[in-house]
């Protein structure tokens, strides 16, 4: 665990016997002190809250934060394709993040703060168990509520197929997160033509402010032409896996020499985990999702409302924020009952903790201190 390059203040070590996992956690803080649970997205690592961890200790609690079920350092979980998808349904997911708590002797926590995909298991903590995560913060990924029950709008037809009307676009395009469901998409990204370190430089990029061309707005609905405004690293194009289709916007030599927020040694730490382990498990997350196997479960929670203070923090050109449609608008009018504040970040995208950590830290000590 010495070969990461942690800044001064952030500790590595593993807690065995985690709902089957060996898990691998960076933390920050006493032990003793209140706790701030953070869970990463994809394609991430606990390592994406580096630039948060120590100031929030320094705020005085005990920061984690874990490679969640099928990242990084953390064991116990498979990666094949045809592997049993339930150890990573949002149900296990947030049995997951109890389990660590428990492991270290924390009842409950101050918040739960979740980025991307750790966004929608940080809601479901909060769901389904308020009595343990007591503030919740959504990040970068706007949680519109869980999925209503069938039975409540018996007869209602069906939608079109939105991946037929994608495919008959006149520039034919399909969805990021179908093609992360194929079975192809790990190898495609493991082993990138470019290189995994210039496709994931490439990725990140492409989803930051650094990217002239992310201007964010409001889509009118799930329809092809709606979808269809976000740029290709959501909406692909329909013959390209993800490595090609970041590939023609890779940043100059100029400009990654230049980035702050994510210089080559830090993009090392990615690409070495990415080259060790694949995709695969944190693409197994969006298969549950796609796949829809898990859906009933979810739909035991149809109604319930995020009651406990909450806070939405993302980056003001981040298109994620609007990749499904009203659900920023749901999130704060129904989803969240004491939202205390939802900010979009000025110079700042999809990697907002990463991008602006300053203005991130200021924002969740605010709503820490308030709540």
């Amino acid at each position: 665990m010495d070969d990461l390059p942690l800044p001064p203040g952030i500790r590595a070590r593993f807690i065995e016997g985690v709902n089957g996992l060996r898990v691998h956690l960076l933390e920050a803080g006493e032990p003793g002190r209140p706790c701030l649970l953070l869970l990463h997205g994809f394609p991430e690592l606990a390592y994406s809250w580096r630039k948060v961890m120590r100031p929030l200790a320094e705020a005085g609690y005990h920061v984690i934060a874990p490679d969640q079920r099928g990242y990084g350092r953390t064991t116990g979980w498979s990666a094949e394709y045809d592997g049993d998808l339930a150890p990573f349904r949002m149900f296990n997911l947030v049995r997951d993040a109890m389990g660590l708590l428990a492991a270290l002797g924390h009842d409950g926590v101050e918040a739960v703060i979740g980025h991307d995909f750790g966004s929608p298991v940080a809601a479901w903590c909060g769901l389904l168990r308020p009595d343990i995560f007591r503030r919740v913060v959504l990040m970068s990924a706007p949680f519109g509520g869980p999925p209503g029950l069938p039975e409540a709008a018996p007869g209602r037809a069906a939608g079109p197929d939105i991946h037929a009307a994608l495919a008959a676009l006149p520039r034919p395009r399909k969805h990021y997160q179908w093609y992360y469901s194929t079975r192809p998409a790990n190898a495609e990204m493991q082993h990138a033509p470019q290189g995994l370190p210039a496709f994931l430089r490439a990725y990140y990029h492409v989803k930051s402010a650094d990217w002239a061309e992310n201007r964010p707005t409001p889509l009118a609905g799930w329809t092809a032409e709606a979808l269809a405004q976000m740029p290709g690293y959501y909406i692909m194009d329909l013959g390209k896996g993800m490595a090609e289709q970041v590939a023609p916007d890779m940043p100059s030599p100029e400009s990654v020499a230049a980035n702050a927020w994510l210089p080559e040694a830090e993009l090392a730490v990615y690409a070495g985990e990415y080259a060790r382990t694949g995709f695969q498990g944190g693409l197994q997350w969006y298969r549950c999702r796609t796949e829809g196997r898990f859906e009933a479960e979810l739909q035991l929670m149809a109604g319930r409302r995020l009651e406990q203070p909450s806070l939405f923090i993302a980056g003001a050109s981040d298109w994620g924020i609007h990749q499904v449609p009203g659900s920023l608008e749901r999130m704060q009018r129904q989803a969240c009952t004491r939202m205390l504040g939802c900010h979009l970040v000025p110079g700042a995208g999809h990697w907002v903790q990463q991008e602006q950590p300053e203005r991130t830290v200021a924002l969740l000590r605010e709503f820490l201190a308030a709540s």
